[in-house]
């Protein structure tokens, strides 16, 4: 059986919602910022530049009738204002938000540079929306100390142990859960092999897995995750 392809947004307080219809096509796009120069005698020369931030574009539906058989999500958040106030939260909290699709490796944190939402050709049965999203990079300044060390008194000192962070590969024995806070309880994990996907340290479940290949699974305590 195929993994769930499922399209969800987490906005800044890990509050998570999955697209109620999936969009027809999803294209990343990936430019690098390049500059074309003419040299003398030789003619023109393409100068390859940094990455550019990556972006996508969202076209699709909230429809107003909750059973419509075209809904795609497994949970809705209601009806289509209710999807219209998160997004335009999430965009007023100038936070940046996770983009994921899962059953894929399209993980992202993003920023929604637009959203454009309404009705068309007068059928009120569903919003049409194009939703805009542009790569997010925290930029972090850090202040570096120049400190003298003395050599000759400092001893070598062990190795700290593997701690649980991003990235690691854990072992997961416990309940799946749709956000941080322990809402939405849904399948158990047994002896599953995944990836910590986030980490929000403060929360009853700190720990969101995914699998290797980075499919969507959910958040779990702290103590039902231990490194493989």
């Amino acid at each position: 059986m195929s993994e769930h392809l499922g399209f969800y947004l987490t906005n800044k307080n890990n509050e998570t919602i999955e697209l109620p219809v999936n969009p027809a096509e999803v294209m990343l796009k990936c430019e690098t910022d390049d500059k074309s120069e003419t040299i003398v005698s030789f003619g023109e020369i393409n100068r390859i530049g940094e990455a550019k931030f990556k972006s996508v574009s969202i076209q699709s539906t909230f429809p107003t009738d909750l059973e419509a058989h075209y809904i795609s999500a497994n949970d809705l958040l209601g009806k289509p204002q209710a999807y219209i106030d998160w997004i335009i939260s999430a965009h007023k909290s100038h936070k940046p938000i996770r983009f994921l699709v899962s059953s894929t490796k399209i993980t992202l944190e993003m920023t929604i540079s637009s959203f454009e939402y309404g009705m068309k050709s007068g059928y009120d049965g569903e919003y049409q929306y194009t939703l805009d999203l542009k790569e997010y990079r925290p930029v972090e300044v850090k202040q570096i100390n120049s400190v003298q060390k003395n050599t000759n008194s400092m001893a070598a000192r062990p190795s700290p142990p593997k701690k649980i962070g991003l990235g690691s590969i854990v072992i997961v024995n416990g309940q799946l859960h749709r956000d941080s806070y322990g809402n939405g309880p849904g399948q158990y994990e047994q002896n599953a092999r995944r990836k910590i996907s986030f980490v929000e340290l403060n929360k009853a479940y700190p720990y969101h897995v995914s699998t290797l290949d980075g499919g969507w699974r959910g958040w779990v305590r702290q103590s039902e995750v231990r490194l493989e």
